[in-house]
């Protein structure tokens, strides 16, 4: 047979302008699955900034990053790695999740408006192809009561009911009186009277919806959070006062939008720390803390009187929409330190961070006071509660609690801000300093306890550790779309709750005669998978049957493949 080719020339493809790819382009940012993907994606976007240390909370540990990753540093930082939240691409995705949410939720409102306005549909003709269908002899029932009396049923069990009158498709027939096709096909299934149908769990599409709305609420509040709100870590020894000014926040974190000339003007002052540790039970539980809270004095603004006011765990103090929350607590020595002159160059609270349960804290004592080239440093351990033999080997605590406190501290000479570098304030800069020996050539190491001075190898003056003081630390929030978030986040639950325990069903029952008999059908439907609607048939059956004295049919014990 000889081959024959299509000439396919002539075929007229289809083309999309450019109004026709911006409608594609919608449909698929605004499809469903798209929404779910951005959601997957913007979760993974924030992987990294819980990862790399970030600029607005630790710059920091962002610059010591940096030094220590000297070539892949420079491109994680060009990638915003360390600037996650405020980067291009995380933005692009939050908008991009806001406007397909949008997109998906604007349009389903408008269709679940038009369902709720709209009547249910007509019972169908064929009840019996319904997954599930029961059906009843009437008997001498009237065909008219039996309707009436479904038609109440599916109402007190919360239906919307369609009226139950015929409906014919052309008013002029009707009036002639004339057959038409519904009338035909009546007659060929036996049915006497139009069926009753109701449609109930309406709340479930309201649900869904409500889910979505309070989603894109929660990221509004979000959005809110972090445009508007701020963040402030603060240290503060006993007897210290904070005071809410850039120059006493030892970390600030605030959103592009926040005025740092605006923050509330409140102080906090530290009158005392109070913590207890567990005695009574052994093992893991012995030293525990079960309890730590703060007296504080506050004043909300200057010439505001002052206030005695209790920092507990998860009591903060208030300040209109700003909170103050107590984090944590530890020690910090109190260290004097003098020159050969006699002169005191060195005299405060350092504070030293906690290492372990039992308190074993590191610090750094830095004497800038001195010229440079002159100046002393310190790495010291302090130990709450530790022996005499202990301290002068490498100190572990062995309690938390200040039994038998003792200080040991690790002399550096040098110049302690080379090249005006920032550094942390708990750990000492060393590149630019040198270790001073003992005659025995080891590294100056001086064991103290409270109250004690040692005096400091070739003249350079003396150390005094004349106690120590608790600290608290302390975090101040500010976001004014926490509330927001949080009413979002209640709805969300609500909305999933509704969507997952309310079901969307269809009942129908109608009147028809077939072989001699005239059967009450029922029958149901649900727009999703609902294992309970064939109980719910049941037992919509088995009360009309009770209402017209008839015998409930027995429940099918297995489906039966149709």
């Amino acid at each position: 047979m000889p081959a024959t080719t299509r000439d396919r020339t002539d075929i007229a493809q289809p083309r999309l302008g450019p109004l026709g790819w911006a409608r594609w382009a919608w449909r698929q940012l605004t499809s469903m699955r798209t929404a779910l993907l951005l959601l997957l994606l913007l979760a993974v976007a924030a992987i990294p900034g819980s990862v790399f240390p970030q600029r607005d909370i630790d710059p920091v540990k962002v610059r010591t990053y940096l030094d220590q990753h000297k070539s892949l540093g420079p491109w994680m930082d060009r990638a915003s790695l360390f600037d996650v939240y405020a980067s291009p691409w995380f933005a692009a995705v939050y908008l991009l999740l806001f406007i397909s949410l949008v997109g998906c939720v604007v349009p389903r409102l408008g269709i679940l408006w038009r369902e709720l306005r709209a009547q249910p549909p007509r019972a169908p003709r064929r009840l019996d192809r319904f997954p599930e269908h029961r059906q009843v002899d009437l008997g001498d029932v009237d065909p008219a009561h039996a309707l009436t009396t479904a038609r109440e049923l599916l109402r007190e069990r919360r239906y919307r009911v369609r009226a139950g009158g015929r409906e014919t498709g052309d008013g002029a027939s009707a009036a002639r009186g004339t057959a038409t096709d519904e009338d035909g096909g009546r007659a060929a299934y036996g049915l006497l009277t139009d069926g009753v149908s109701g449609e109930r769990g309406y709340l479930r599409e309201a649900g869904n919806l409500l889910f979505h709305l309070a989603l894109l609420v929660v990221i509004v509040a979000v959005a809110v959070g972090h445009l508007l709100g701020w963040r402030v870590d603060a240290i503060v020894p006993e007897g210290e006062t904070f005071a809410n000014t850039t120059s006493q926040h030892d970390t600030f974190s605030k959103g592009p939008w926040v005025d740092e000339e605006s923050l509330p003007p409140f102080t906090v002052r530290i009158d005392k720390v109070t913590v207890e540790f567990e005695t009574q039970l052994k093992g893991k539980q012995f030293g525990q803390p079960r309890s730590f809270a703060a007296d504080t004095t506050t004043r909300a603004e200057p010439g505001a009187p002052e206030k005695p006011q209790r920092l507990e765990v998860n009591h903060p103090l208030s300040f209109g929409q700003s909170s103050v929350y107590l984090l944590g607590n530890g020690y910090a020595p109190v260290i004097v330190v003098k020159d050969a002159q006699g002169r005191q160059v060195y005299d405060q609270a350092t504070v030293f961070r906690p290492q372990d349960n039992n308190y074993t804290s590191t610090g750094a004592v830095k004497v800038s006071a001195l010229p440079e080239g002159k100046q002393l440093g310190f790495l010291g351990m302090f130990a709450p509660t530790i022996s005499d033999a202990g301290l002068r080997a490498m100190p572990q605590s062995d309690f938390p609690a200040p039994a038998a406190p003792g200080l040991l501290l690790e002399m550096w000479e040098g110049t302690l801000f080379p090249d005006g570098r920032p550094q942390s304030v708990y750990t000492l800069e060393t590149s630019a300093m040198k270790q001073p020996k003992t005659a025995s050539g080891l590294p100056v190491r001086l064991a103290l306890r409270p109250g004690e001075t040692q005096q400091l190898p070739g003249g350079r003056g003396s150390v005094t550790f004349e106690g120590y003081k608790r600290f608290a630390g302390l975090s101040v929030r500010h976001d004014p779309g926490k509330p927001v978030a949080l009413a979002g986040a209640a709805l969300v639950l609500v909305g999933l709750i509704m969507s997952l325990l309310i079901r969307r069903r269809r009942a129908f029952v109608r009147v028809t005669d077939r072989e001699g008999r005239r059967l009450l059908e029922v029958a149901g439907l649900s727009k999703s998978e609902d294992p309970r609607l064939g109980d719910a048939v049941d037992d919509l059956t088995a009360e009309l049957c009770s209402r017209l004295g008839l015998a409930a049919p027995a429940r099918p014990l297995e489906e039966t493949v149709r």
